[in-house]
C-alpha cells in the first residue's frame, strides 16, 4: 500500500462512550494507528463523526434529534473540540491536521468540487492530514436524511467519505464503526452471521440491513449506499470494529477483518464518478422509448428523443433522465438550458437551428458525459 491513498471515516459510535462524550482513550489509539500508516508512506483522508455529540456533552444538554437547530448548537460546541483532540494526538507524531467542513453544494457543484479537491491534493502533497466533518452548523441537508425536491448528494459520513474517495481518486475506504461489519441480519439476533465478503449489493442485502446507532445518524443501510458508490467506482471499501485491536492495520495488510466490498473490476471514469454520486440534480428530462433504448445501447439523447422537461436549469448543470414509465434510468450534464429544451424538445437536428438560431451541439447530453443509474453496459 506504500503511496497510495486511503479514506478512513470513524463514526459517533467509536468516538464516543455512553454518554455521549468523547472517549479520548479510544480517540487517541485511533489516531495512533493512523499515524502509523502514515509513517508506512500511505496518504490518508480523516473522515470524522462525533461534533453533534461532543457538542452535547460539553454544553451538558440531552439528545434532541428532532430539534435541527439545536443539533447545529451543538455542532458549532463540538467543532472545536474535537479539532482541538485530533490536532493535539497527531501533534505528538509531528503531523499537522486540517479542518474541511463540507456542504452538499461543495460536492454538487462542479466547480467547488474541483477546488475542494485540488485543495485536499495540496494538503496530502505538504504532509498534512485533512479532517473532514460535514458542515452542520450552515447546513442542514446533512443533518435531514431526506429532504424533497432537489436531490442532495449525501447525509451521512459514510456516504461522504465514498463521495471523498470518488473525488481524490482514493485507492480504498475504510468505514470504522461499532458493529464488526456486515450481518446476514440484526447481529442481535439469533444465528446472524458476519458477511466476510461483498461482491454485489443486492436488494436482499439492503432489506436485511438494520438499527442506527445512537448518537449518529448513519446506520448499515447508509454504510451499505457508500459501499455500492465506492463499488460502482472501482474503489475497494472495508467496514470493521474500531475497537478490534490493531484494525487499520491487519485491514491494509490483507487480513480478514470485517467486511470487504469487493470493487468493479472497471470503475467509472471520474466525470462520470461526479454525475452519478457527486452532483446535485437540478431538474428532469423526460425521454420517449425509443431515446431510452437508443441511450442503452450507447447512444447520446437527442432532442427528436424528448417529451417533457421539468424544473429550471442552465448549460453544465446535471439533470435525470426519466423513462415513460416515470423512473429516473440515467443523469447527464446538459449542453443545453431547460428553457431552450422546452423550445426544441421532439425536433430533430435542423429544427432546432431553426427555432433557437443556432445549434450549440446536436447532442443535449453527450453519452460520455452521462451516466446509467443501473450500470454502465
Amino acid at each position: 500500500m506504500k503511496g497510495k491513498l486511503i479514506v478512513i471515516k470513524i463514526g459517533t459510535g467509536s468516538l464516543t462512550k455512553e454518554d455521549g462524550s468523547l472517549d479520548l482513550s479510544e480517540m487517541k489509539r485511533l489516531v495512533d494507528d493512523i499515524a502509523k500508516i502514515i509513517q508506512q508512506q500511505i496518504k490518508v483522508i480523516l473522515v470524522t463523526s462525533g461534533a453533534i455529540a461532543s457538542g452535547m456533552a460539553e454544553l451538558g444538554v440531552k439528545p434532541n434529534p428532532k430539534d435541527i437547530i439545536f443539533r447545529q448548537a451543538c455542532a458549532a460546541a463540538g467543532q472545536s473540540i474535537l479539532m482541538s483532540y485530533y490536532r493535539e494526538f497527531f501533534k505528538s507524531y509531528g503531523l499537522k491536521v486540517a479542518q474541511v467542513l463540507l456542504t452538499e453544494n461543495d460536492l454538487s457543484n462542479r466547480i467547488s468540487y474541483i477546488h475542494t479537491c485540488n485543495v485536499l491534493d495540496k494538503l496530502l502533497q505538504i504532509g498534512v492530514v485533512p479532517i473532514i466533518n460535514e458542515n452542520d452548523v450552515t447546513s442542514v441537508n446533512e443533518i435531514i436524511p431526506v429532504m424533497k425536491g432537489v436531490k442532495i448528494n449525501f447525509s451521512d459520513n459514510s456516504i461522504l467519505s465514498a463521495l471523498i474517495a470518488n473525488a481524490v481518486e482514493a485507492d480504498m475506504v475504510i468505514i470504522l464503526t461499532t458493529v464488526d461489519g456486515l450481518y446476514t441480519s440484526n447481529p442481535e439476533k439469533p444465528g446472524s452471521k458476519i458477511i466476510s465478503i461483498v461482491e454485489k449489493i443486492t436488494p436482499e442485502l439492503k432489506n436485511s440491513a438494520e438499527g442506527k446507532s445512537r448518537f449518529g445518524r448513519g446506520g448499515m443501510k447508509t454504510t451499505l449506499e457508500a459501499a455500492e458508490i465506492a463499488m460502482r467506482s472501482g474503489i475497494p471499501l472495508v467496514v470493521a470494529n474500531s475497537r478490534r485491536p490493531n484494525v487499520l492495520l491487519d485491514i491494509l495488510e490483507g487480513k480478514c477483518v470485517g467486511t470487504y466490498f469487493k470493487p468493479d473490476s472497471k470503475g467509472l471514469s471520474s466525470i462520470k464518478r461526479w454525475i452519478g454520486f457527486g452532483a446535485g440534480v437540478k431538474g428532469q428530462i423526460y425521454i420517449n422509448e425509443g431515446a431510452k433504448d437508443a441511450i442503452l445501447k450507447g447512444a447520446s439523447l437527442l432532442a427528436v428523443g424528448i417529451e417533457d422537461v421539468s424544473g429550471q436549469f442552465q448549460i453544465g448543470d446535471v439533470v435525470s433522465l426519466v423513462g415513460s414509465d416515470g423512473n429516473e434510468f440515467a443523469r447527464g450534464i446538459v449542453n443545453y438550458s431547460s428553457d431552450e429544451i422546452n423550445q426544441i424538445k421532439g425536433l430533430n437536428t435542423s429544427g432546432i437551428n431553426k427555432v433557437l438560431g443556432y445549434i450549440r451541439q446536436k447532442e443535449i447530453i453527450t453519452r460520455k458525459r452521462m451516466h446509467l443509474i443501473e450500470g454502465e453496459r
